[in-house]
């Protein structure tokens, strides 16, 4: 029997319950089940048990057993009646509930860390965000403030008696998802750091799963499910930091690359006779348009490296060059216009390659795209393929610098929507299966 998921995927029994020539246990069908009853009410609530039947192509017996189980593992909640306009008895709507489950997305960047807490409805619990010079510090003392980071993170979430299901961490580089190592991230100074292990080692509780992913790669995700071109099936997201990486969507799916490492736009060489990157290579396209280079075209005097060696968070260096052009510096228009035209050639590439419909432009690309964006268009008409230019808009961001932190949640809680028994049963369900057999109503825990 085939079914259709809520998230637009098609599944049939060989699929939802097993691998191909392996009979599926029980619990892995059950999992199936909890998983497919989950995304449709994370879609389509509220509605009723007997419209999730009805979508899921369930018998309405093992929607109750299921859902009652989700109550129980606090993923779902009934609102009270639904009214459908028919006559007869109104039907109990259900939700997605997820208020006592967290999802942490933390990030390591040139010169911040940051750490985005969620429940699993999306509602954000911490956005907090601290200067730090990682540039500098090398991998043992970042990930030592990281640390420390994501402890006293989870120490909030336990006064809100929040149970968290996972860490996400984004780091601007190579990585190799496998083993949540970063393989090489050049404007860290980063190679062969392995990050996950390094955080099994720390005093957080083992039974909390971590996972390490490109920041970029986890920016898009989030422009994709709740971003400015949410839902857009094809898109590039530019994150504008000091470094510049590309997530790409194609499809509605995340591409990876047969390594993972697709999307390391920012090291696509752009000018021959340009400046030496920190990659190792000439005329990278971020030598370009990274925040370092506009920082030094619009306030040369406080460029990165010269001065005194104070951590600022890119917020700052952006409010010191938004008040110089509210001041009529005209060195402040005319750096992003050039960082446009840049950024338009470089665009020009991934619409040629990717055919995409939207550039999503992240960081501080987004706070100044009402300059960035015309010169970009205009260079990106010159280079591109008419066809697809003439398909494809730029779009500023509005998750700011927390993009690929939220994204990184995000992550947690798709894991979660994919297999609910991940998160641990709070009170004993109404009615549920041990081993295949429906079990009888039981008492709740005290």
């Amino acid at each position: 029997m085939e079914h259709s998921r809520a998230d637009g995927h098609r599944t049939d029994s060989m699929s939802r319950g097993r691998s191909a020539g392996v009979p599926a246990d029980q619990a892995t069908v059950r999992r199936s089940n909890l998983a497919l009853v989950l995304r449709h009410v994370s879609t389509y609530g509220p509605c009723s048990r007997s419209a999730v039947a009805v979508a899921t192509g369930l018998n309405k017996t093992t929607v109750t057993s299921l859902v009652s189980e989700l109550q129980a593992r606090g993923l779902v909640k009934e609102t009270g009646p639904q009214h459908a306009g028919s006559v007869g008895r109104p039907s109990v709507a259900l939700v997605l509930d997820g208020s006592r489950v967290g999802a942490l997305g933390v990030e390591v960047n040139v010169d911040y860390i940051a750490a985005i807490a969620s429940d699993l409805a999306g509602r954000v619990l911490i956005d907090r965000r601290i200067g730090f010079d990682a540039m500098g510090s090398g991998p043992e003392r970042s990930l030592d403030e990281l640390v420390r980071v994501i402890e006293k993170t989870i120490a909030d979430l336990d006064r809100l008696g929040i149970a968290l299901a996972g860490i996400t961490v984004a780091i601007p580089g190579l990585i190799d998802t496998t083993t949540g190592t970063v393989v090489v991230a050049p404007n860290l100074g980063w190679h062969g750091v392995a990050v996950a292990e390094r955080l099994s080692q720390a005093d957080i509780r083992g039974d909390i799963p971590v996972t390490v992913n490109n920041d970029a790669n986890l920016a898009a995700l989030a422009e994709y499910t709740s971003g400015v071109a949410a839902g857009t099936s094809d898109l590039v997201y530019l994150t504008g930091e000091v470094g510049v990486g590309g997530g790409v969507i194609a499809g509605g799916r995340l591409l990876g690359g047969a390594d993972g490492f697709a999307g390391e736009v920012g090291h696509v060489m752009v000018d021959p006779s340009g400046e030496r990157c920190r990659c190792g290579r000439t005329g990278c396209w971020e030598t370009k348009v990274g925040l370092a280079a506009l920082v030094r075209m619009a306030t040369p005097d406080r460029a990165y490296g010269t001065g005194p060696q104070v951590v600022r968070d890119p917020e700052e260096r952006l409010a010191e060059i938004e008040q110089r052009r509210a001041e009529g510096d005209p060195r402040v228009d005319a750096a992003a216009e050039e960082v446009g035209r840049w950024l338009g050639t470089g665009a020009a590439m991934l619409v040629n390659l990717f055919n995409p419909r939207v550039i999503v432009l992240g960081g501080y690309f987004a706070r100044l795209a009402d300059r960035i964006i015309p010169a970009a268009r205009q260079e990106l008409s010159r280079l591109g393929m008419s066809e697809a230019v003439e398909r494809c808009r730029f779009a500023a961001s509005d998750l700011g610098f927390g993009a690929a932190s939220r994204g990184a949640a995000g992550v947690v809680v798709e894991r979660a929507l994919s297999d609910p028994t991940t998160i641990a049963i709070r009170t004993a369900p109404a009615i549920g299966v041990i081993e295949g057999t429906p079990m009888a109503r039981l008492p709740h825990s005290p």
